[in-house]
């Protein structure tokens, strides 16, 4: 699969607390340990090899020593990186988490610092990204945009890969999680968006089991997506449309001890995406995603859980 987006890296700074700063109300923490993990784009490929698959990351890096860092965290993982292009101009993105070990399970979030640059990529980046697409989309069974709008994915760019994909005689799926800029994504096989996302979008506020599914069912109308479109509503599941009309409310599992959500979104986009390119339906790749996040959030950060747990779960309930 072909993953196409922001790619991040997530930094973890651990420590435990020792007692108050004098020069603040702060904690002061002791360092502990410091963990790298995928973050934005590079999330969902990490979910997608976790299962068994393979992926190819296209993306933007700098010429820094936090590219170097996410190159070794992406291959560690499994993850192609021969796609990725470097941008001498811009920082590797980087979001830097501070973490107080208070005796709990998990650690907790006291502080976060962004090093990103938001402004529109060059106009050589963008040659280069759209050569490797043109190159890498002729192989791809499917193609999933992670969009965290930090400048990579504009609007053009999405229609060279809607032009590429249909020059194809086997088109592949085209998938995106859209995180609100849903107009971008006309004529996709799968968006999802979450349920702050599609209210926002449509300017009316959803309540009921029925709002979601009439919503869903616009937005793949409007959309005219050739699959489905799926919102994901947190704790109450995702409620989903088909492009035949169709729409369904997929409940999610039972989970009493939910510690962080970071992360859920880009396992369900990436489930959702390789369980309908492998043929499962979208009722069943909807609940497929419900379940593989419930595992997300039971702990702290981006998590991709492995085929096993997944089956294990939905062995659990029953499924």
């Amino acid at each position: 699969m072909l993953v196409i987006g922001d790619v991040i890296l997530d930094e973890y700074l651990i420590g435990r607390t020792t007692r108050l700063s004098r020069e603040a109300p702060v904690p002061v923490l002791e360092f502990e340990a410091r963990q790298l993990i995928p973050g934005g784009a590079a999330n969902p490929a990490a979910n997608i090899v976790a299962l068994g698959s393979s992926a190819t990351q296209i993306g933007v890096i700098g010429s820094d020593t936090e590219a170097t860092a996410l190159r070794q965290v992406l291959q560690a993982r499994g993850i192609d990186i021969s796609a990725l292009v470097v941008d001498g101009g811009r920082p590797t993105t980087v979001k830097t988490r501070v973490m107080a070990q208070m005796g709990l399970r998990f650690p907790q979030q006291v502080a976060r610092l962004d090093k990103l640059s938001r402004e529109p990529i060059s106009d050589v980046t963008e040659r280069q990204v759209r050569g490797l697409i043109q190159e890498r989309i002729q192989h791809a069974n499917a193609v999933l945009i992670s969009d965290y709008h930090i400048g990579l994915v504009t609007p053009a760019l999405v229609e060279t890969i809607r032009t590429l994909a249909a020059e194809r005689s086997d088109a592949p799926l085209l998938a995106a999680d859209a995180q609100g800029q849903l107009d971008k994504y006309a004529n996709f096989g799968v968006v999802k968006c979450n349920a702050e996302e599609a209210q926002a979008f449509l300017r009316r506020e959803l309540v009921t089991d029925d709002d979601y599914a009439a919503a869903a069912l616009e937005l793949c109308q409007n959309l005219k997506l050739t699959c489905c479109m799926v919102i994901t509503r947190g704790a109450r599941g995702a409620t989903l449309a088909t492009h035949d009309g169709k729409t369904v409310h997929c409940p999610a599992p039972k989970i009493t001890d939910v510690y962080d959500t970071v992360g859920a979104g880009d396992t369900a986009v990436a489930v959702l995406t390789l369980a309908i390119a492998t043929g499962a339906s979208p009722e069943e790749a909807t609940m497929l995603a419900n379940y593989a996040s419930g595992l997300v959030v039971r702990r702290v950060g981006n998590y991709a859980p492995t085929a096993d747990e997944l089956q294990a779960a939905l062995k659990e309930n029953g499924v």
